[in-house]
């Protein structure tokens, strides 16, 4: 088969146009017994193929025919042995990642400033994390990715550890020299698996980082429906053979994916990757023309600045994602979070994220010259509105140390609990994530001891305007600790 063809979709259609009647779920049969309105809206096309795992059309968890065809086909796109489709997003598929190479114990090196998904598996693992810190961005106040180094360093202090996670490339598009990562790790013999979620296309260009299979990666989740052109909640588990056992991650993956698989979500992986494989360099290359003339355009504005490849000086920094448009508005003298405010009010546009010193856009396959226009134009129109208060405002980003893990996060997870007031809570067992944004690096996540230095640092983050992010009290004047066995006298 050639990356031409698109097996599942065209199986859909093929059954669709059979017309079969329905004795089966979905109880909506093609649309016929959903409510009108929505019906109207979505089309009866999408419904149509709104199915079930019949025979004919193949089943996820055991792909024989079409979906094992398309698979095949995805795994040649990306470069992988094996690819595997994930309608659980690509949350799913780094949770199948990480129980596939870790279980109770097992140490696994991570960045700090890993997705909740990665600590939810290791909950569910009963893994033991071994945090690595990344590179914090003094000037943008963001994390980036780890450095090489610091992996050498703590391959050395933990030669037990069974996997290794790295992120590639990071929210905002910085990616590490991954190859010199993967070499040093596979030196000593364990798997690398890597956090694709924000890197599909950088595959299908040579002037984007080096994708996760490139590099030699083990195994990398990797989120289509992000920047790849899918559905929302479909992405891919790539997997290399070799240290990992692809059978075992087939299995993990199945026992975490609902058996109702949306045949929407599936098929628009289908096409998306052929999408990719036969159009994506010439639709990819146009996106990085876009965002190159959106980034000349938005640096010429005052007050505004957009982080470019003068960032890149170490091998935590090592390359970058053009198509990320990260726009520092501190100078302005508003937070990124005013600027999303302003701009959604006042020009219609949404931004993929702010923060206390930015905002975020994402350049992608879907955007025209029209689509940059109205954003430089917005941004210019922004920058006016602010002159008054605008001034040279530093950012104010510090890390402070680890904690020490007193209990493996699994079983600080089902420990018994109890909630105490925030500044009383030295020297107590966390019992859930912490974290202050930016630059989204946790403070304490279950199972770490909660130390003075640490209470000061989130206390004067918040009064920094800071927003907290994880606890169930979010004023944080509680927090919910393991609870203190006393003895019995």
């Amino acid at each position: 088969m050639s990356q031409l063809e698109t097996p599942l979709f065209d199986v859909l259609l093929k059954h669709r146009n059979r017309h079969p009647v329905q004795f089966h779920i979905p109880g909506h049969k093609k649309g016929q017994g959903m409510d009108p309105a929505f019906r109207e809206f979505v089309g009866d096309n999408v419904l149509s193929i709104d199915l079930i795992n019949i025979a004919p059309l193949d089943d996820l968890h055991s792909p024989k025919g079409a979906i094992k065809e398309a698979q095949r086909l995805a795994a040649e796109a990306f470069g992988a042995d094996h690819t595997f489709f994930s309608v659980q997003g690509t949350s799913g598929a780094i949770m199948a990642m990480i129980l596939t190479v870790v279980g109770p114990g097992d140490k696994i090196l991570v960045p700090r400033n890993v997705h909740k998904s990665t600590m939810s598996a290791i909950v569910l693992a009963g893994a033991i994390p071994i945090f690595i810190h990344p590179e914090v961005d003094e000037e943008y106040g963001i994390a980036h990715g780890i450095s090489a180094e610091s992996v050498e360093k703590a391959l050395k202090t933990y030669p037990d550890a069974k996997a290794m996670l790295v992120i590639n490339p990071t929210y905002f598009g910085f990616a590490a020299d991954l190859k010199r990562i993967v070499d040093i790790v596979h030196a000593h013999n364990i798997p690398v698996i890597v956090d694709e979620a924000h890197g599909v296309h950088i595959k299908f260009h040579d002037e984007m980082p080096i994708s996760a299979m490139e590099a030699g990666a083990d195994m990398a989740a990797t989120s289509v429906h992000k920047l790849g052109g899918s559905m929302t909640g479909s992405s891919v588990l790539n997997v290399r053979e070799g240290l990992v056992s692809v059978n075992r991650a087939q299995s993990v993956l199945s026992m975490l994916t609902t058996t109702s698989t949306s045949y929407p979500l599936l098929a628009s992986l289908d096409t998306a990757r052929r999408q990719l494989a036969v159009h994506g360099y010439d639709l990819i290359d146009n996106a990085i023309r876009l965002a190159k003339d959106a980034r000349k355009r938005i640096n010429k504005i005052p007050h505004l600045k957009v982080a470019g490849r003068e960032k890149l000086h170490s091998s935590a920094t090592y390359d970058m994602d053009p198509t990320k448009i990260l726009i520092s508005v501190k100078d302005l003298g508003i937070t990124g979070h005013e600027a999303e405010e302003w701009l959604r009010h006042n020009a219609n546009i949404e931004v993929e994220l702010s923060d206390l010193y930015n905002i975020l856009c994402l350049v992608t396959l879907g955007d025209t010259k029209k689509d940059i226009n109205l954003l430089v134009n917005a941004l210019q129109r922004m920058s006016q509105a602010f002159e008054s208060e605008a001034f040279v405002k530093e950012t104010n980003v510090n890390i402070p140390d680890i904690p020490a893990l007193a209990m493996s996060p699994r079983d600080a997870f089902y420990a018994s609990t109890e909630i105490i007031p925030f500044e009383e809570s030295a020297g107590y067992i966390c019992a859930e994530f912490i974290m202050v944004y930016p630059p989204g690096i946790p403070i304490f996540i279950p199972g770490e001891i909660i130390t003075e230095d640490n209470i000061e640092y989130i206390k004067m983050n918040i009064d920094a305007g800071l927003p907290v992010q994880g606890p169930e009290d979010r004023s944080l004047k509680t927090v919910r600790v393991i609870k203190e066995r006393k003895p019995i006298f």
